[in-house]
C-alpha cells in the first residue's frame, strides 16, 4: 500500500471482514483519538469484481460494471462519504502494473459515478492521469468527463490538482475549466496541497547512493542507518568510490528526474520548505568549489546523518510556492493531498497543516495568506465538501472539536526515523510546537503534544 512497509501491513491487520459493511464494523469497533471516515476504493472493487481482468486493467464489460456499482452503492448506503479511484501512472502494485482502474474507460467512471447521483450523497474524488506531466494532454481531457460527471450526478467531483516540471502551467489551465464549471454550478472542486509533493532523501529514508554497485557489495547497504553513517566516515575509500560511481550514474533517468542536485534543497532542523536557490546541492557545491555529489554526501553526515533533502516532485517547477498560493487562493479549490496514511517511509506531509499555519499565515516574506482563510480551509471548508455539517465551525450544537494553538511559538520539528510500526517496522514521524491541547468531542485528547490517553474517536457514517 504504497509507501507503508507490506510487512506492517501482514503483522498489524486483523482481516475480519470481506464486504464493505464487514469493514466498516470492523473499524467501528476499534478505539481511537479521531474520527475517521472512509470511501469506497475503486481498485479493490475492481479485483474483487474482475479478479485478473481487472489488476491487469482489462476493459470491464457492462455486467462488470454493475457487479462494481452494486458494491459501490452498498458502501455508500452504510456509511461510506464517496468513492475514490487512482488515474496516475505513479501509483502502481508491487509487480509494476499500474493499480487497478488507472485506464477505466468512461462507462465504467459513468457507472459507478451514477451511484453517488441517485442516492445523491457522496464525493467522487480521483488522482487524475497527466499528474505527473507524463501526457501533456491528460489534463484538459480529465476535467472535461470530470466535468460532464459532476454535472450529470450533481456530486461534488474533487481531484489533485498539482504543479508538474513537465508542463508548468497545466494546473492554471485546470483552474482556468474549474472556475468555468463553477459559475455554471458544477461541483468540480481541485484539491490542492499546501507545499511542494516531495521525497525527502536521507540515510535513514532513501537517496541516490543506493543505486551504487559500492552500496550492495560493500555490505553498508545491510547495516541500520546509524551504521551505515559510522562506516562511511571511517572509510574514506568506500565514500570516494560512492561519490565516483554516483557520478557515472548521473543520467539514469530516477536520478536525472528525481535526485538531480539542482532540485535537491537543504531541509534543515527546523525545516525550510519553500528553500531559495542558494539551498540546493548545485549551490552550496558551486559556492565550495566541491563535486556536487561529494557534497551531497557532506549534507547527509550533517548531525550524525540525521539531516534530510528536499526533493521536490511536484509544485517546484518555478522553484518557489507562488504557484501554490494561487491555488490556495482560488475559490473553487480545497485544501488537501497530505498522505499521511500512505507514506511512511520517503515522505511526511501530513504536517503540511500546520505548515499552512505557521508558514502561510505567520511565516513568509511576501504574500501571507489570511489566518482565518487558513483556519477555514482546515475546518469548515473541508467539512462543507463532505457534508459533515456537524462539524468545521465553533458553535452550540457542533461537535466539540478544538484544536488550541499558540500561535506565535507553533513549530514544526524536521522529520525523524521511529520503528514503531507492526513488525517493528519503521516510518517517519514528525512533530511540532505550539498546540497547546486538542480537544475531540469535548474530551482532551493530547496537551502540549502528548497524548492524554482519551480515546473519543468515532467511525463517521455518511453525510450528517
Amino acid at each position: 500500500m504504497e509507501d507503508i512497509p507490506g510487512a506492517a501491513l501482514s503483522e498489524g491487520i486483523e482481516w475480519g471482514w470481506e464486504s464493505f459493511p464487514e469493514y466498516l464494523d470492523a473499524i467501528e469497533g476499534q478505539r481511537r483519538v479521531v474520527d475517521v471516515g472512509t470511501q469506497v476504493p475503486h481498485g479493490a472493487v475492481r479485483a474483487f469484481v474482475m479478479g485478473e481482468r481487472g489488476a491487469k486493467n482489462e476493459a470491464a464489460t457492462e455486467a462488470d460494471i454493475e457487479a462494481m456499482a452494486a458494491i459501490v452503492r452498498q458502501g455508500i448506503e452504510v456509511g461510506a462519504l464517496g468513492f475514490s479511484t487512482s488515474r496516475t501512472l505513479a501509483h502502481r502494485a508491487i509487480d509494476g502494473e499500474p493499480v487497478p482502474g488507472t485506464f477505466a474507460a468512461e462507462d465504467e467512471l459513468f457507472g459507478i459515478g451514477s451511484v453517488l447521483g441517485e442516492l445523491q450523497t457522496g464525493v467522487f474524488e480521483l488522482a487524475p492521469a497527466g499528474a505527473l506531466g507524463e501526457d501533456l494532454a491528460a489534463p484538459e481531457k480529465e476535467v472535461a468527463w470530470m466535468r460532464r460527471l459532476a454535472a450529470a450526478t450533481r456530486r461534488p467531483v474533487t481531484f489533485a490538482l498539482t504543479q508538474n516540471n513537465n508542463d508548468p502551467e497545466a494546473w492554471r489551465r485546470q483552474l482556468e475549466l474549474a472556475a468555468e464549471a463553477a459559475a455554471e454550478g458544477v461541483p468540480l472542486r481541485p484539491q490542492v496541497h499546501g507545499r511542494t509533493v516531495s521525497i525527502l532523501l536521507g540515510f535513514s529514508t532513501f537517496h541516490p547512493f543506493n543505486f551504487t554497485p559500492a552500496w550492495g557489495e560493500s555490505g553498508v547497504g545491510l547495516m541500520p542507518w546509524p551504521e551505515q553513517v559510522a562506516r562511511i566516515t571511517a572509510d574514506p575509500e568506500l565514500r570516494a568510490r560512492l561519490v565516483e560511481e554516483l557520478s557515472k550514474l548521473a543520467d539514469d533517468p530516477i536520478i536525472a528526474g528525481f535526485m538531480n542536485p539542482s532540485r535537491i534543497y537543504i531541509l534543515g532542523d527546523p525545516p525550510n520548505y519553500e528553500p531559495g536557490p542558494h539551498d540546493s546541492v548545485a549551490a552550496v557545491a558551486a559556492a565550495r568549489g566541491a563535486d556536487r555529489w561529494d557534497t551531497l554526501m557532506d549534507l547527509m553526515l550533517v548531525d550524525g546523518g540525521r539531516e534530510l533533502l528536499n526533493s521536490p516532485v511536484l509544485n517546484y517547477a518555478d522553484g518557489n510556492l507562488e504557484p501554490v498560493r494561487e491555488m490556495l487562493l482560488h475559490p473553487t479549490t480545497a485544501f488537501g493531498l497530505g498522505d499521511g496514511g500512505a507514506h511512511a517511509g520517503q515522505t511526511c506531509d501530513a504536517s503540511t497543516t500546520t505548515f499552512l499555519l505557521s508558514h502561510w499565515a505567520r511565516d513568509r516574506d511576501d504574500g501571507r495568506l489570511p489566518v482565518e482563510l487558513s483556519v477555514h480551509k482546515l475546518t469548515q471548508a473541508t467539512a462543507t465538501l463532505f457534508e459533515l455539517g456537524d462539524r468545521g465551525v465553533l458553535a452550540p450544537g457542533f461537535a466539540g472539536d478544538v484544536n488550541v494553538i499558540d500561535f506565535d511559538n507553533l513549530q514544526l520539528h524536521r522529520p525523524r526515523k521511529v520503528a514503531d510500526l507492526p513488525g517493528g517496522a519503521a516510518r517517519l514521524l514528525q512533530t511540532a510546537d505550539g498546540y497547546v491541547a486538542t480537544i475531540k468531542s469535548g474530551e482532551v485528547t493530547f496537551e502540549d503534544g502528548e497524548h492524554t490517553g482519551a480515546v473519543p474517536g468515532v467511525l463517521l457514517r455518511g453525510a450528517r
